[in-house]
């Protein structure tokens, strides 16, 4: 099948609004809602075949838009506004291509539009990002729709006639897209469940129940989904908590998992940046690997420890710490030009996340292969069709292991609807998560219309 350059047609967005069940700290604060940018797009071919798409992506304003003088109100209207630029910007788009091509061309243009909107803080790169991924989304989901085919059928030659070279220079000549990716998803992958900084681990610390019948404790949690795997939110500017948090966690962990005859599992850790130094990072594993050596074996990785801007603290090199355990740069990774920064600076990982965008998603991906990094995908509390579009990125990238998703946690009402069409996805019994049947057409989450 030859590839059949799309142009958009129409464009239309709206959102939804859901509270979480239990608050999950970020940042300092305790997070207790969600907002999601719903996504629709219409292409049509230069045959003038059309097709429908859809994407959906929380609108991340603690993550993507930290700020002392905004309020969470303020940032999340700023994300608001700039959804409304983002989709007139798509939608008068001329170009014609594949929608990598498209998003490609349209990138400069929306971190262009959230300059011009009056903040008394601008908005940063990657809440513009965030914004525009389930624009970028539905693009995909539509041209796989066009095809009759799931979007990772149309990564390869036939649908993307140019090489990486063309997006991310001479260094990728040559280097093909579809190199990194599976066209099949992996029939399953462990899921990393989130361990947050106010979630109670132990009955004792239940002090106000939630009675929705969910789990209320971590111990309950690893036998209601059978988990192996960990995410361990941490502080970072208080040593002392961080590390008798990992060693709580381990304890936790020790005697449920003996009670299920387990002996494997893995962690990941999470300083939410907060962690003021290279030099506090290497302190915390040297005590944990002298408190709880078993435990620390059990460290698959370590999320970006310390401060996002890498130009600004060229100084917290990770070499060191890369020795290690593998480091990966999660709110740096903007662009190539970032990721070869973060390389240069001793980051030995990539995360990448579906909230990015998948043209951004799958080329940080293809670069971060060619360099022989490890490879991750997280999450940003995405329920529903953000999480399908989520999994199918892990379950497709090549090296990516495991599966990070924590709307079941926080914000199940958000997957009620999905639940029965999924439910390999939405309902984790063996601490893995069904990956293989995310074969639908497009992205896979919705129907065709």
């Amino acid at each position: 099948m030859a590839a059949d350059p799309i142009r958009i047609v129409e464009v239309d967005y709206s959102f939804e609004d859901f509270h979480y069940r239990t608050p999950i700290k970020f940042g300092g604060m305790a997070l207790d809602r969600v907002t999601l940018l719903n996504t629709k797009c219409v292409i049509e071919s230069r045959q003038g075949r059309t097709a429908r798409g859809r994407g959906c992506m929380p609108l991340g304003n603690v993550w993507s838009f930290p700020s002392r003088r905004l309020s969470y109100e303020q940032t999340l209207g700023a994300m608001k506004q700039l959804a409304s630029k983002i989709a007139q910007l798509t939608e008068d788009c001329t170009e014609q291509g594949h929608p990598i091509d498209l998003t490609w061309s349209l990138e400069h243009e929306y971190h262009r539009a959230a300059s011009e909107i009056e903040l008394a803080e601008s908005i940063p790169p990657l809440c513009t990002l965030v914004v525009a991924s389930p624009f970028d989304a539905a693009l995909h989901d539509a041209y796989g729709k066009l095809h009759g085919l799931n979007c990772y059928h149309t990564y390869g030659p036939d649908f993307l006639p140019q090489d990486l070279g063309h997006y991310l220079g001479r260094e990728f000549a040559g280097e093909r897209l579809d190199q990194c990716l599976s066209v099949e998803p992996k029939p399953s992958m462990p899921l990393y469940h989130l361990v947050g900084a106010l979630d109670p681990l132990e009955p004792e610390e239940v002090v106000q129940p939630v009675g929705d019948g969910l789990p209320e404790t971590l111990g309950e949690w690893i036998h209601f989904n059978g988990l192996t795997h960990f995410k361990i939110k941490l502080n970072g500017e208080d040593l002392d908590w961080d590390v008798q948090r990992v060693c709580r966690v381990d304890r936790v962990c020790e005697a449920e998992q003996a009670k299920r005859g387990v002996s494997s599992w893995h962690y990941s850790l999470d300083f939410n940046e907060k962690c003021p130094s290279v030099t506090a990072l290497l302190e915390f594993l040297h005590r944990l690997q002298e408190r709880i050596p078993r435990g620390y074996e059990r460290i698959a990785y370590i999320e970006q420890p310390t401060a996002r801007d890498l130009e600004a603290n060229r100084h917290n090199v990770m070499h060191e710490a890369a020795r290690l355990r593998p480091v990966v740069i999660d709110e740096s990774l903007l662009d190539l030009k970032s990721l070869q920064l973060a390389r240069e600076m001793g980051y030995s990982g990539v995360a990448l996340k579906a909230c990015k965008g998948q043209t951004q998603s799958l080329l940080m991906a293809a670069a971060a292969h060619k360099y022989g990094m490890f490879l991750c995908v997280q999450d940003l509390t995405c329920p529903g069709a953000s999480l399908i579009h989520s999994a199918g990125l892990a379950a497709h990238v090549l090296g990516v292991s495991a599966i990070e998703a924590n709307s079941r946690q926080y914000v199940p009402a958000a997957n009620r609807d999905w639940e029965s069409r999924f439910p390999g996805i939405f309902h984790v019994q063996d601490g893995q998560m069904r990956t293989g049947q995310l074969t639908g057409l497009g992205l896979g989450a919705y129907p065709v219309e």
